[in-house]
């Protein structure tokens, strides 16, 4: 069967296959389909059928196990969201969209038809213009990371003509940092988010290994660390956060390591082998890559300053879990304490010396105590910072400064889902939602940014998921048990639900997000409610 044929053009190669009856597919409901050999997720919404890739182009998710809501589906894993009438990405990490395929009811059967050019073909980038030689206006982008990437990107979608100039102090073109400490021996190459040609073919300029030194916003001008002073009519700050070192005696030690780039990671990854190792720091970056190197170390040590790891963020209760997770796999803790010296022999790291006077043998330190932000190029000028040198700007990422404007883990911002409350989040999916938000805001399409934080992290091949905006929760709702590894966990503010984080119960995480992302309240009767079945669960 050919469908669909448009008048001069020799139609395309299809292939159609009977999906389903009519009746097997409700109003609002979805389901996964095969193709020929395309996996197809079919959708009936408004008593229109649709059809559209079921691999979430982030990481291979099944969009069918996801939640669906009104014209858009949501991955189960990262929580990337997308169209199903256009297949056109709604909500990041993902950064593609997905191809759509024809959808026909005949005598009760409905039949999708796929081109044979896309089978094995999940992504779809966006029609994107390229640089138009009459228009002289140019934007600079400061930072190489996934806010610039995603604005430099929504600015070619919309059509901009004009120099798009991206500045990074990487060597590298932006690549996917959330897995340096996941992937930790990835070769550079397979990081990369976008090719080199992809920069070429939308005229997007990439100057690599430059820094800003300083800013003139009144002549519109950012001196760079090799002399060169380049103008802009508009620009796009998003210089993120540089990890933070110990303040002690020992830390320009060899063997002291942290992680920022793909280089860190692999020096991490072939230092560890062998090594009475030590990690500072119980984050998300400290716990992945202590878990990471758990069968390639002699010994792992974690030393924490809280009395749990994720204390802040994900509860006592998930950092007592992920506490006894390493644990049962070798790894001592040594929690409430702080590096006092780290001491050497022949430049080499030999012991680590704590404040309460313990000392661990050791011959690789890494350091994950948290970040600082990259803004000290900004001082002296008159772009407003916060107490702690952060960026802040509005809801549409414009700094005090016209023409001005601020993106990712370096801005203080007014997050919508949190009543307004202005917050600094390193997630990568906000980054690229701010980046966003400043390309519209440039054309003065402004679009207020209404984005729900969705994280992950994986250890031991567990992943948990986070959804919304935890800090200051007053009240936990469990379902299922901690022990069990199967989990989800809703926290509380004002007796409305404010963030949700999960481990093996998908879609559930989504599930939160998606509501949050609607502004639907979730009660605290409905988060203590026996029933599951609105977070898409079985009872547990």
């Amino acid at each position: 069967m050919v469908i669909g044929l448009v008048a001069g053009l020799e139609p395309e190669e299809e292939v159609t296959d009977v999906v389903c009856d009519e009746s097997d597919l409700r109003d609002g409901d979805m389901m996964e389909v095969e193709v020929g050999d395309h996996n197809v997720l079919l959708v009936r919404c408004d008593g229109v059928y649709s059809a559209i890739s079921n691999q979430c182009t982030h990481y291979g998710a099944p969009l069918s196990k996801g939640v669906l809501s009104g014209h858009r589906v949501r991955c189960p894993w990262h929580g990337s969201c997308f169209n199903v009438k256009t297949g056109d990405l709604e909500e990041y990490p993902g950064i593609d969209g997905l191809p759509c395929h024809k959808v026909k009811v005949e005598n009760n059967k409905v039949y999708v038809s796929v081109k044979k050019r896309i089978q094995g073909q999940p992504k779809r980038i966006k029609w994107m213009g390229a640089r138009d030689q009459a228009v002289s206006h140019t934007v600079m982008l400061l930072g190489g990371g996934a806010a610039s990437l995603m604005c430099a990107e929504t600015l070619r979608q919309e059509n901009y003509g004009g120099r798009i100039i991206m500045v990074s102090r990487d060597d590298l073109l932006p690549y996917d940092k959330t897995r340096l400490s996941k992937i930790m021996n990835a070769e550079s190459d397979s990081l990369l988010m976008r090719r080199v040609e992809f920069f070429h073919k939308y005229d997007i300029e990439v100057w690599l290994k430059k820094e800003a030194l300083s800013i003139d916003t009144n002549k519109k001008t950012v001196t760079f660390d090799d002399g060169l002073i380049q103008g802009f009519d508009q620009i796009l700050i998003a210089t993120g956060c540089r990890a933070k070192n110990l303040d002690c005696p020992g830390v320009d030690l060899e063997n002291v390591l942290m992680l920022e780039t793909p280089e860190d990671a692999r020096s991490i990854h072939y230092a560890c082998m062998g090594c009475r190792t030590v990690v500072v720091g119980t984050s998300f970056v400290g716990m992945e890559v202590a878990a990471y190197m758990i069968d390639m170390a002699s010994s792992i040590t974690i030393i924490g300053s809280s009395e749990l790891p994720y204390q802040k963020t994900l509860g006592p209760e998930i950092g007592k879990v992920t506490m006894m997770m390493l644990e049962e796999r070798g790894v001592t803790f040594y929690m409430n304490d702080a590096v006092a010296e780290v001491q050497g022999e022949n430049r080499r790291v030999k012991a680590v010396k704590l404040k309460s006077g313990i000392t661990i043998e050791a011959d690789l330190l890494i350091v994950g105590i948290g970040v600082n932000p990259n803004s000290e190029f900004l001082k002296g000028s008159p772009i407003r910072m916060d107490s702690r040198n952060f960026v802040i700007v509005d809801k549409y990422m414009r700094t005090n400064i016209a023409d001005i404007y601020c993106a990712g883990d370096l801005t203080s911002f007014p997050l919508k889902m949190a009543k307004g409350q202005y917050v600094s989040i390193g997630h990568w999916q906000v980054a690229q939602a701010h980046g966003r938000i400043a390309a519209l805001s440039m054309l003065r399409r402004e679009v207020e940014l209404n984005t729900v934080p969705f994280y992950w992290t994986v250890l031991l091949g567990r992943t948990i998921r986070y959804a919304g905006y935890g800090e200051g929760y007053t009240e936990m709702v469990l379902k299922g048990k901690f022990e069990n590894m199967k989990f989800l966990a809703l926290y509380l503010k004002e007796d409305e639900v404010v963030a949700a984080a999960g481990l093996n119960v998908e879609p559930a995480v989504s599930v939160v997000a998606e509501r949050l992302a609607e502004g639907r309240v979730i009660t605290k009767a409905e988060a203590e409610s026996d029933d599951l079945g609105w977070l898409k669960l079985q009872p547990m």
